[in-house]
C-alpha cells in the first residue's frame, strides 16, 4: 500500500500536516479547538460549567475539528470541509464559502433537518423559553417588583455600553444590537435577535454567546469577591413582613396580562414573550402532563440539541473568520459590564436601604436562571451560612429575563431591515 493510498484513508491526519506547511495558524487554531472541546467536557463533568449544554457542545466542537478532510472536487474552504457538511455538486457549491452557510441550505448531511426546523427559524429559541418558563415562579418578583426590576435594569449596563462599542469596530447597527444582547446574558434571546438583525453572524455570535456564559458563570464569584467586601456579603435580608401567600391564580393572571401586555408593546418580540409566560401559565395551572413535558422533553432535549448544534458549528474556518474575533472582545465585554452594573444597583439600594440588601444580589440581575442567583447564594453562604438571599436573587433574575426580551423587541423594532 502506497503512502497516498494511506494518506487518502486517514484523511483528518492528512489535512492536519499539510496545513501545517500550507496556513500553519489554522492548524494550530484547529488544534486548539479540539482541545477546548475536551475542556469543555471535564468542566461540564465536574460541575464547573452547566453539563447539559457544555457536554455536548464540547464533544461537536471537539469532533467538527478532528474530522475535517479534503472534498474534491467540491473545493470547499478551498478544499477542505468537514463531514458534517458535505454539499451537493452544482451551483450551490459556488454560492457558500463556510460550514456556517452551507448548513444554512439544503443539503446532504445528517444535521440538516435539525437545523431547518429548529434553528434557522428560532424555534429552539422558542422551546428552550417555553421550558424555562415552566420552571420559573413569578411569586418571587411579584413579592418585590420594584426591587427586582431596578436590579435587572441595572444589570443590563453591558448590553447598552456595547451596542455602541460595536459600531466603533466596524459592525453594522443590526450586527451591533445582535452582539450586545450577548449582555443580558440570556442564550434563546441571543439566537432570536441575531436571526433577526445579523442572520450572516448567528453562528459565531450564538457559539461565543453559550461559551462565554458559561465561562462567566465561573467566574461571576471572583467578580463578586472583588466588588463586595465580606463585611458587606454577610448582611441578611431583614425578615420579611407577614403577608399572604400569593396564589396560583394571581401568578397566572400576572403572566396572562404581562405576556399580552408586553406582546402588544413590542409584536416583533412576540414569539419569545409567548413562549415564556406560556410555560409560566402551564406551571400555574397545575396541569402535570403539560409541565412534565415542557420540564422534562421539551427543555432538555432542545438543550441537548442547541448544545451539539453549536459544537458541530464551531469549525475553525467560521471561528478564525476576520469578523468573528472582535466579537470574542465584545462578548466578554458585554457579560463583564453587566455583572459589574448589576452589582452597582445592589449597592444603590444597599445605601437606599440604610445597609440592608445585600449588594451581591445585584450579580443574579444577569438573566441566566437560576444559576446567577445560585451563584450569589454560594458566595453570600460561603461568608455568612444564615445569609439567605435566594428569594430576592431569583425575584432579580426573572425580572432579567423580561427586560432582556423588552430590549431585544425595542432592538428588533427600531433596527429590523
Amino acid at each position: 500500500m502506497t503512502w497516498d493510498a494511506v494518506a487518502n484513508i486517514f484523511q483528518g491526519v492528512t489535512t492536519l500536516v499539510n496545513s501545517f506547511s500550507q496556513d500553519p495558524k489554522m492548524a494550530f487554531a484547529r488544534i486548539g479547538l479540539i482541545l477546548l472541546g475536551f475542556l469543555l467536557i471535564y468542566m461540564g463533568k465536574k460541575g464547573y460549567l452547566e453539563a447539559l449544554l457544555m457536554i455536548p457542545m464540547g464533544l461537536g466542537m471537539a469532533t467538527v475539528n478532528a474530522a475535517i478532510m479534503f472534498f474534491d472536487p467540491l473545493n470547499l474552504h478551498g478544499g477542505v470541509g468537514t463531514f458534517f457538511v458535505e454539499a451537493q455538486a452544482g451551483a450551490t457549491v459556488d454560492a457558500v464559502k463556510n460550514a456556517a452557510e452551507i448548513i444554512t441550505v439544503l443539503q446532504i448531511n445528517w444535521l440538516q433537518p435539525i437545523y431547518t426546523m429548529t434553528f434557522s427559524n428560532g424555534l429552539i429559541a422558542c422551546l428552550i423559553f417555553m421550558g424555562i418558563g415552566a420552571l420559573l415562579d413569578v411569586g418571587y418578583v411579584m413579592a418585590r417588583p420594584f426591587q427586582s426590576m431596578f436590579i435587572a435594569v441595572c444589570a443590563e449596563l453591558g448590553t447598552i455600553i456595547t451596542f455602541p462599542v460595536a459600531q466603533l469596530f466596524g459592525y453594522t447597527p443590526q450586527q451591533a444590537a445582535a452582539i450586545s444582547i450577548v449582555g443580558g446574558a440570556d442564550g434563546p434571546m441571543v439566537l432570536f435577535t441575531s436571526l433577526r438583525l445579523a442572520p450572516e453572524l448567528f453562528v459565531p455570535i450564538a457559539i461565543i454567546a453559550y461559551l462565554y456564559l458559561g465561562f462567566a458563570y465561573g467566574g461571576y464569584p471572583y467578580l463578586i469577591r472583588a466588588m463586595v467586601p465580606k463585611k458587606l456579603l454577610a448582611i441578611k435580608p431583614p425578615p420579611p413582613k407577614k403577608k399572604r401567600d400569593i396564589t396560583s391564580g394571581e401568578k397566572m393572571l400576572f403572566a396572562v396580562v404581562a405576556c399580552v401586555f408586553l406582546s402588544f408593546l413590542l409584536p416583533v418580540a412576540a414569539p419569545l414573550i409567548f413562549s415564556l409566560f406560556f410555560g409560566v401559565v402551564i406551571r400555574e395551572s397545575g396541569i402535570k402532563e403539560f409541565i412534565n413535558l415542557l420540564q422534562g422533553p421539551i427543555l432538555y432535549g432542545s438543550t441537548m440539541f442547541l448544545g451539539l448544534m453549536l459544537g458541530v458549528l464551531c469549525d475553525v474556518n467560521t471561528i478564525m473568520d476576520p469578523k468573528v474575533l472582535p466579537l470574542l472582545l465584545l462578548g466578554m465585554l458585554a457579560l463583564l459590564i453587566s455583572g459589574i452594573g448589576g452589582i452597582l444597583g445592589g449597592y444603590l439600594l444597599y445605601f437606599i436601604t440604610r445597609g440592608k440588601f445585600n449588594p451581591a444580589i445585584g450579580i443574579a440581575g444577569v438573566s441566566c436562571t437560576p444559576t446567577t442567583s445560585k451563584v450569589a447564594q454560594k458566595v453570600v453562604s460561603k461568608v455568612n451560612r444564615t445569609a439567605i438571599i435566594l428569594p430576592d436573587a431569583l425575584g432579580a433574575n426573572v425580572s432579567g429575563v423580561i427586560t432582556t426580551a423588552i430590549i431585544s423587541g425595542i432592538f428588533c423594532s427600531l433596527l429590523a431591515k
